[in-house]
């Protein structure tokens, strides 16, 4: 982001009548859109449906920049939703929402220093030799700055913008009512204990002392692996607003795609591998697979990760579904991978009886996939568009719609972005041998 560019920088709403009233206008702004919408295709000789007067170009950027405006748990909740929407939403409104992870706007250097002010003290900037005001990286609760102690030594601070923490429930129900209201989601999906556990989760990610201890955790359970980095917690500087680590130098993990195949893989194996310690030994994960939480280190090879706020214990059960799902699939016994996907809650049991032969045929389409000969190729996709197309029934399918257990659907989304970022890489990993060792673990 140029310094220059104060179209940027847009103060964070942090009151609750400041929050709900951007909300309105969003929805006010949605409605006209629809209204234009509508009248244009009923002139056309249409018959036009909700959905499609929801979703037009104008609408996707209302919301957006709205969400974007807002920051938040609003922001949160959209990027959260868009990650892994394709096993709730459709895809129109997944792009919607997707187009949210791609605008960040900063805070204001006087709304800026009002939270340092309120966190370090008025002297504050007597504490560094040098503190850029302008944001080396934005995010969905907080923006992060480079900073220099008198001792020379480089930090990253990162600093939450104001009125999150308090703005979380109201934001999570407002985001929950304009889903509702679109018509996009049945009234027979129950999101509540989803929206329960949403509103849990965020209120971890606003608790900067928390992450810290969890970035600090992480740092002792990785030591001596030096596939990977994780920042030194600067425990002096860190409050439940502010949080202050190393300065790590990296790249985006995006520019390993130009780097050669032998490179791709070995970083891709060490991320997958590390998913699989969450799982399976650690018992516990960090379930934002944003690629912003990583970097890449050209010189060493390493990972440098970041961003623990989303870090949550794995519970029992959950870990045993995993292990079971892993285990009936290495067996290659695919009728028990249907039966254990329901069980577990990772297949609707409606939708599984509707559409057993797609659901059969998409799980032998993965399966062939899986079971080639050599490393796993996130990068051939052949088998992707047999999965879409077998889906697009029982997507269309709204009645049997079917929202897993939360406890499921974090580390879905983990081990979906995981997936992702190897497809864009274009990664070779060996990933039935890594799922094998790791579901061996602890007695399986």
């Amino acid at each position: 982001m140029p310094d220059d560019d104060n179209s940027r920088y847009r103060p964070i709403p942090s009151g609750r009548l400041a929050r709900l009233g951007s909300f309105g206008r969003l929805a006010g702004g949605v409605a006209g859109g629809m209204v234009a919408e509508g009248a244009r295709r009923l002139a056309a000789g249409e018959r036009p449906s909700l959905s499609t007067m929801m979703l037009t170009p104008g609408n996707a950027t209302r919301v957006a920049d709205r969400l974007s405006h807002l920051r938040g748990a609003a922001l949160k909740l959209g990027q959260m939703i868009s990650m892994d929407a394709g096993d709730l939403l459709p895809p129109e409104l997944s792009a919607i929402l997707a187009r949210v992870r791609d605008q960040a706007y900063r805070m204001p250097p006087q709304q800026l220093d009002g939270v340092l002010k309120a966190e370090w003290g008025a002297d504050w900037r007597r504490r560094f030799r040098q503190f850029d005001a302008s944001p080396i990286a934005a995010a969905s609760i907080g923006q992060v700055h480079r900073a220099t102690l008198p001792d020379g030594r480089v930090l990253a601070i990162k600093v939450q913008y104001p009125g999150i923490a308090a703005s979380i429930d109201s934001d999570v129900d407002n985001v929950a009512t304009l889903l509702r209201v679109s018509g996009l989601l049945p009234a027979t999906v129950d999101l509540a204990p989803l929206l329960t556990e949403a509103k849990r989760q965020l209120a971890d990610e606003a608790d900067y002392r928390r992450e810290g201890e969890q970035m600090r955790l992480y740092r002792e359970r990785l030591a001596g692996d030096d596939r990977y980095v994780v920042p030194e917690l600067e425990e002096t500087l860190t409050t439940g607003r502010v949080l202050a680590m190393s300065f790590v130098e990296g790249r985006p993990i995006e520019a390993l795609a130009d780097a050669g195949q032998d490179t791709r893989d070995r970083a891709m194996t060490a991320l997958v591998s590390l998913v699989l310690r969450e799982l399976f030994a650690f018992g516990v994960m960090q379930t934002d697979p944003n690629f912003a939480n990583y970097r890449w280190q050209p010189e060493s090879g390493r990972l440098v990760l970041l961003d623990f706020g989303a870090t949550r214990a794995v519970d029992a059960a959950t870990v045993t579904a995993y292990r079971r799902l892993i285990q009936a699939g290495l067996a290659r016994d695919l009728d028990a991978v249907r039966h254990i996907a329901v069980q577990t809650g990772f297949l609707g049991a409606e939708a599984a009886a509707a559409h057993q032969p797609a659901v059969d045929r998409i799980i032998a389409a993965i399966d062939a996939a899986l079971n080639r000969p050599g490393p796993f190729d996130f990068g051939d996709r052949a088998f992707v568009p047999v999965v879409r197309e077998e889906a697009r029934a029982m997507i269309a399918d709204r009645a049997t719609w079917h929202v897993p257990d939360v406890e499921t659907l974090f580390v879905q989304r983990k081990v979906s972005g995981t997936a992702l970022l190897a497809a864009r890489l274009k990664a070779r990993v060996d990933v039935r041998g890594l799922a094998e060792a790791a579901a061996a673990e602890r007695g399986a």
